[in-house]
């Protein structure tokens, strides 16, 4: 069996409502699709993050083609190490990952094809028999702060919907976010968990400050309230706060993500493959962070369900994760998917039944999709009015 094909296309899917925080305003996802045939005509599907620009990530993946046709898909490393290393992609490790994990997904998914076995069988087999996802408020500012209606209305449906952990992002008008996470736990009660993610919006004092008062309402954990370096920053801010803390810049690089486990500013990492490259980087690093004595949160760019459910196969193994692990689904307007995912309407999601990783493509949505691409362009994650702006704290430095 060799690589005889690959394909790749940029779709773009809209949000129901925009992602807001300090660091995005995003009205959905644009990712490029691959797609993997081999010389007996099976095919693997991966999905490829877009991040800042599309075109480059694209122009990535077209490197790759010399590298990997009349390959055989079985050796994921070696054409890992021939792209990455002999193609001096190293030099542009970012770039690179988030355009190899959309064909690592490919290859997984082709060898469990092969084999009749799910991704998670690959890996070891099932830990548990389901993964619980979050449910992400929305954060929309207004010129006076956050859409405390619509964040209300969300909260209550979460809760309507069985959801036990909720997220929300902040770092951007804390006046309203106080008054946010105190509506939040009036709503979801005693149990339920709060979530905040601040993108490295706050310094070291505000940090402190800031999570003295939020904490009233007994918050689960912070995301990233800080800039990631110097690290030492955030060791000092481990100790002056009572909230555990979660690294997700932290995790940019393989590098990084090793420096994280060796110091331990951090007692939730939060990351995907497309931080180091590959499913198998993306269980080893975790498996490695388990034994350091942290817990996994997995991470989500926005993403399509070809990203969720190959990233799901990994979190059924793991040994050390978070209830509340992270998803888009239930604010994406459609997918490129035959049916939908469990978790775009409910917190829960078990076990995948198929080989690979046991979804199927629609491929009419995927060519529709590519064609909103095509005509208006990558949904970018930023809205430059509202960097602009100078309204909030977080675009005042």
């Amino acid at each position: 069996m060799k690589i005889a094909k690959i394909e790749f296309k940029p779709v773009s899917v809209p949000y129901t409502h925009r992602e807001s925080s300090s660091l995005v305003q995003r009205d959905g996802v644009t990712d490029i699709i691959v797609k993997i045939t081999t010389d007996d005509g099976l095919v693997g599907w991966g999905e490829s993050c877009s991040g800042a620009n599309v075109e480059s990530v694209v122009e990535a993946l077209k490197s790759f083609e010399p590298f990997l046709l009349g390959q055989n898909p079985w050796n994921r490393d070696a054409l890992w190490y021939d792209c990455y290393h002999r193609m001096i992609w190293l030099y542009r490790e970012q770039t690179f990952n988030f355009a190899w994990a959309g064909v690592d997904m490919a290859l997984w998914d082709i060898c469990g094809k092969t084999c009749g076995q799910s991704i998670y069988n690959m890996l070891g087999g099932l830990r548990r028999e389901s993964v619980n996802y979050f449910y992400y408020l929305p954060t929309l500012y207004e010129d006076s702060g956050i859409d405390l209606a619509m964040l209300e209305k969300q909260c209550r449906h979460g809760v309507e919907q069985g959801y036990s952990v909720f997220y929300m992002k902040t770092g951007v008008h804390f006046p309203t976010e106080i008054k946010a996470v105190e509506m939040i736990r009036d709503i979801i009660g005693p149990d339920r968990k709060i979530r905040i993610d601040c993108n490295e919006a706050w310094t070291l004092g505000e940090a402190v400050r800031k999570l003295a008062v939020l904490d009233q309402w007994n918050l689960d954990f912070v995301e990233q309230p800080i800039p990631t370096e110097p690290m030492e920053n955030v060791i000092e801010l481990k100790h002056r706060t009572p909230v555990p803390l979660s690294g997700n810049e932290a995790m940019w690089r393989k590098a990084d993500a090793w420096n994280v486990i060796h110091r331990r500013p951090y007692e939730v990492v939060c990351f995907s493959s497309y931080f180091v490259g590959t499913l198998g980087e993306f269980y080893c690093v975790s498996r490695a962070a388990a034994a350091a004595g942290l817990k996994v949160c997995r991470h989500t760019h926005g993403e399509l369900g070809l990203t969720a459910a190959a990233h799901h196969h990994v979190m059924l193994n793991l040994p050390s994760i978070v209830d509340g692990n992270q998803k888009t689904a239930n604010f994406m307007v459609d997918d490129i998917l035959t049916e939908p995912l469990p978790i775009a309407t409910q917190p829960d999601w078990g076990v995948i039944d198929k080989p690979g990783i046991g979804v199927d493509v629609d491929e009419d949505k995927l060519e529709k999709y590519h064609q909103k691409y095509l005509e208006q362009g990558q949904i970018m994650p930023y809205d430059f009015d509202f960097v602009r702006s100078g309204k909030y704290e977080s675009t005042k430095r």
